[in-house]
């Protein structure tokens, strides 16, 4: 009787055994039936929305008098601007920055002996954003009229951007996605399978690079603001089931 119930025991442990080895046979032959593949979309835009900045300021012994003459560089800026058509609510002014000046001084030997007062330096920003793209860019490139007038002042790149980024990333995701389901059913077809069920898919970095440019995609995504012209770039990795 001990050994009759001995050999059930081990048949049902054989039987187990089998029925493991059997579902992790299938387990993993299922895990290998499938197939990864990425689908990519790009689409070529125009920016919406500029930016542009200069600096201008004014130093002097009297910091006073430093601050007189921004105020009034502040009103000569904001006068050509508006004469230029900008409108008050695309102008921001920022607030003025101010720091001494100083110069080292020197002994006979060449040894630095302290510091002498140079007077003050006083500098203010003036920002501009605006959908009117042209009217903006004419604007910074004939600045130069303001430093003409004593102003000293400095320009910079004007910085391009797009307002409806969140809708554009969508529109892009989804033609992803339907190009990376026709490249498997492409594969799956021509090897006479037959496409399943998705199991895992991962968007990519988006990225935004200028249009006909050299730039080069980056882990963390690309993104410029220096081209007025600019391409959007996404892919998506898809992994689906073979039947």
């Amino acid at each position: 009787m001990k050994s009759y119930v001995t050999a059930i025991i081990v048949g049902i442990t054989i039987i187990a055994g089998v029925m493991i080895v059997s579902k992790g046979y299938n387990y993993k032959f299922k895990t290998r039936n499938s197939i990864s593949v990425a689908g990519s979309a790009y689409y070529n835009f125009t920016a919406d929305l500029i930016v542009w900045s200069a600096t201008f300021e004014r130093t002097s012994l009297d910091i006073k008098d430093a601050y007189s003459k921004l105020k009034s560089d502040e009103q000569q800026i904001r006068a050509y601007l508006t004469a230029h058509g900008v409108g008050d609510s695309e102008i921001v002014f920022t607030s003025i920055v101010s720091s001494k000046l100083s110069e080292d001084v020197y002994n006979a030997d060449g040894k630095i002996t302290g510091r002498t007062f140079k007077g003050y330096k006083l500098s203010q920003s003036v920002k501009i954003e605006s959908k009117s793209i042209d009217k903006i860019e004419k604007v910074s490139r004939e600045i130069t009229e303001l430093l003409q007038g004593g102003l000293e002042l400095s320009s910079e790149e004007p910085l391009y951007y797009y307002t409806k980024l969140a809708d554009l990333k969508i529109n892009l995701l989804q033609q992803a996605s339907t190009d990376a389901y026709n490249r498997a059913t492409t594969i799956v077809k021509n090897a006479h399978g037959t496409l399943g069920k998705l199991k895992e898919a991962n968007m990519g970095v988006f990225q935004i690079t200028g249009q006909y440019s050299n730039e080069t995609f980056t882990y963390s995504g690309a993104y410029n603001t220096s081209s007025k012209n600019k391409t959007a770039n996404v892919i998506v990795r898809m992994d689906y089931e073979l039947e």
